[in-house]
């Protein structure tokens, strides 16, 4: 077991540094963000402007607001003997190897004998910034790369040099794990080190083909994107989002640091790259790279003219039937396609795999290292090598050969030695090295997809959900349905398991899922098709069964524990908050977002911020509880989305005693863990509530002045407006005169009959369409 740090120092206040700052101190530690002095006699004018800027990124960089408190601001030659108080130096200063090493000879002498430095280079090479300091120094340094952003990208390298001592690494590969949440590899000190060493690779290859091969940028992203199983903006738009002269100058450093490299021509700068940088089309930033939207259409740049223009039509083939195929079958059918399409993904691909191959063992020794990287730092779903066993291990060699492509030499022994059908066997891969070895899962996550592959751990199932035997006496309720939304059968399906949970021995049960997200809410294509056949009194059914479900699971015998990710809105949020105990991953967004397709949380989530206002509140009193009722009803009314699970406390969505897990790939362990651990000290349920404080139509009145400001300022409409005074309504108790105690089932029912007529509004069956055809919602 490792000592977690408490204390750090950030060296360099840029876009880089401030957000590896703003993430140490998302993880609780304390932080020191320096910079160099400025000339005038605030010596931290520098350093301040850099945060300031900082604080306004989109999304944001910290967690919630107080999480800044955590960063002290600073200069190098003011306060650099702080330092001898942190345990972990991180430099980010200007990509300089001079003025690196310079700033590394001054840390020396300040820092504690313990402490441990590291530098967030991406291109130089690590050991020489360390050369010629003391042996105990160079013990304790390391190069930590850091994806932009680093809150939200998963992927951190760590590049260990010739004397870093191996306790060192694995301390940063176990704290980075577990307290940033980080998904690590183990670089070798190579330019640019895995990730984008192949990822400008693979961006290269896509630039090169839209000048010379005659493929539009709307093809060639159409083709890289989400098609493959790669992030939507896919080469064109991704390359405008990183900075279009970000991008040459990580090229053209990367050209002359590879003269060995046989690929090495695909990273010479294009001119048509060099001019747009030349011009100031540098991307997003800039206003327009390789596209540019103008008057709400988005254009794309003609090579020729350098003009921009609209989008010419997809000469690809028939693409349509692919989206709805699992990713494999996916790439499979556009690797066998006969047209341009296949044509490009094939080159792409092939160029790609022999690529990646060729660099073991210069970059790193593992395949598996290679697909990491590209999963955690690029966003792809499948790593190069991974892709290489869905499109066939024996096809991609064979078209290898005849395209006269490279084929690396450790592949050929591998051929030569062994029985293979792919890199990967089950639990095991390939390592030139060793041959096949174990794929060791840590110990603190749980692979779903294995408990799946075993039919005696299927308890239960139905199209859309399943009852999955997690071990140890815990079951786990996974949803199946599409956008993980809480469809009719997901419901029936969660009655019907908490029955059976009920009347066996098992301990309790987690809700969650392995998807990016834990539920997108209520299936509101269902919803919208009873409400426009007139069956509202089908849905006041439904939305009661689903009330007493949630309030079934909030006062459970057993533990039940949520495990969320991602997303979990309006009807998700509201299981959420009646789950007796939730797991979140940091990077949770909870949300009652009703209000924006013209409805009102219909399912408990109403009664239980009501509920936690007046809890909140030091005395039961009007005056007391209205503050934290009013920004409940905000809350609500905006819309709002929690930013992070810490936010969702603070907003009411989760419980103080919640336990937030930064690395969400161990929210369901963690989940599992909570459960045995409430049965074995005794597990009490949640008592009774029997009664509500609720403020009547004196703190109605307050709430309903409050959305009149809103809507008299321009921020709301006429029709939010008419909504957030029913949300009032029930949020207040109904047609109360004065403050009262009331039940939760009064509230639950004041819930019910408020929502279901809102379906027959006009503007709300709008709202409700608009999000059903653009997923986007409409303020009408």
């Amino acid at each position: 077991m490792f000592k977690p740090f408490r204390t750090a120092a950030v060296l360099g206040a840029g876009v880089m540094g401030s957000q590896i700052a703003a993430h140490l101190a998302n993880a609780g530690l304390t932080v020191h963000l320096l910079d160099i002095p400025a000339a005038e006699d605030n010596k931290n004018a520098i350093v301040e402007a850099a945060w300031k800027k900082a604080l306004k990124h989109k999304p944001p960089i910290l967690y919630t607001e107080k999480t800044a408190r955590r960063i002290t601001l600073g200069n190098f030659d003011e306060h650099l003997d702080r330092l001898a108080d942190v345990d972990w130096v991180i430099e980010a200063v200007v990509e300089n190897l001079a003025i690196k090493q310079q700033l590394m000879a001054r840390i020396e002498g300040v820092i504690s004998h313990e402490a441990i430095v590291s530098t967030n280079t991406s291109g130089l090479p690590v050991n020489e910034i360390a050369r010629g300091l003391p042996e105990s120094f160079r013990q304790r340094f390391l190069g930590t790369h850091f994806f932009n952003p680093p809150r939200y990208l998963k992927l951190l390298e760590l590049i260990p040099t010739e004397d870093t001592d191996t306790e060192v690494l694995l301390r940063l590969e176990w704290f980075a794990r577990l307290h940033l949440g980080k998904g690590v590899v183990v670089a070798k000190d190579t330019p640019n080190f895995i990730a984008n060493r192949i990822g400008i690779y693979a961006t290269m290859l896509g630039i090169k083909a839209f000048i010379d091969e005659g493929y539009t940028i709307e093809e060639i992203d159409t083709l890289t994107g989400t098609l493959i199983g790669r992030p939507k903006s896919g080469t064109f738009r991704t390359a405008d989002l990183v900075g279009l002269d970000t991008l040459v100058y990580v090229a053209k450093n990367l050209y002359p640091a590879i003269p060995d490299d046989e690929s090495r021509e695909v990273f010479r700068v294009p001119a048509l790259l060099n001019k747009l940088v030349e011009t100031g089309s540098l991307g997003a930033k800039a206003g327009q790279g390789f596209y540019k939207k103008e008057r709400g259409q988005i254009l794309s740049l003609n090579p020729q003219t350098f003009a921009y223009e609209p989008a010419k039509p997809l000469d690809l083939g028939d693409l349509k039937s692919l989206p709805k195929l699992e990713l494999s079958e996916r790439l499979q059918a556009l690797y066998r396609d006969k047209g341009r399409a296949g044509k490009f993904f094939r080159k792409l691909m092939l160029s790609i795999l022999s690529y990646s191959s060729a660099r073991i063992p210069e970059i790193t020794d593992s395949l598996a290292e290679i697909d990491r990287a590209m999963r955690w730092g690029f966003g792809w779903q499948l790593g190069p090598f991974e892709i290489w066993d869905v499109l066939g291990f024996k096809t991609v060699i064979n078209d290898m050969q005849t395209a006269d492509i490279p084929l690396a030499d450790w592949i050929k022994t591998m051929i030569q030695q062994h029985q293979v059908a792919g890199f990967y066997r089950q639990d095991k891969v390939y390592t030139p090295n060793s041959g096949y070895v174990t794929l060791n899962l840590p110990h603190d996550e749980l692979d779903l997809n294995a408990i799946k592959s075993q039919s005696k751990n299927v308890l239960w199932q139905n199209d859309e959900a399943a009852l999955l035997d997690l071990g140890e006496g815990v079951v786990l309720y996974e949803f199946r349905s599409k956008g993980n939304t809480l469809s009719f059968k997901v419901m029936e399906g969660l009655a019907e398991v908490l029955d059976l949970l009920e009347t066996s021995d098992y301990r309790g049960m987690v809700i969650g899922n392995s998807n990016d997200n834990f539920c997108g809410g209520a299936n509101l294509v269902e919803i919208d098709k009873l409400a426009q056949s007139g069956q509202l009194e089908r849905v006041a059914d439904l939305v009661r069964q689903f009330q007493t479900t949630l309030q079934r699971i909030h006062y459970f015998p057993k533990p039940i524990v949520a495990a969320v990710r991602g997303l979990a809105l309006g009807g998700g949020c509201e299981l959420v908050m009646a789950c007796p105990q939730v797991v979140a991953a940091a990077e949770s967004y909870i949300g009652l977002v009703e209000l924006s397709v013209g409805l009102i949380p219909g399912a408990g989530g109403i009664m239980r911020l009501a509920t936690w206002a007046a809890s909140r509140a030091a005395q039961e009193t009007a005056s007391q509880i209205q503050p934290f009722l009013l920004r409940t009803f905000e809350t609500v009314g905006m819309a709002t989305v929690a930013n992070s699970a810490y936010e969702a406390q603070e907003l009411g969505f989760l419980s103080p005693t919640a336990k937030i897990v930064i690395n969400s790939d161990r929210r369901l362990y963690v989940a599992k863990q909570e459960v045995i651990h409430l049965d074995l000290e005794g597990y009490v349920p949640i008592p009774y509530r029997d009664s509500i404080m609720v403020l009547g139509e004196p703190g109605r009145a307050a709430l309903e002045h409050g959305a009149y400001v809103f809507q008299q300022g321009g921020y709301i409409s006429e029709y939010d407006r008419f909504l957030a005074q029913r949300l009032a309504y029930v949020l207040t108790g109904g047609e109360l005169s004065a403050p009262s105690l009331v039940s939760e089932d009064y509230l639950l029912q004041l819930e019910r009959e408020t929502f279901v007529p809102l379906l027959k509004e006009a503007k709300t069956q709008k709202r409700i369409a608009h999000l059903l055809k653009t997923k986007k919602p409409l303020r009408n």
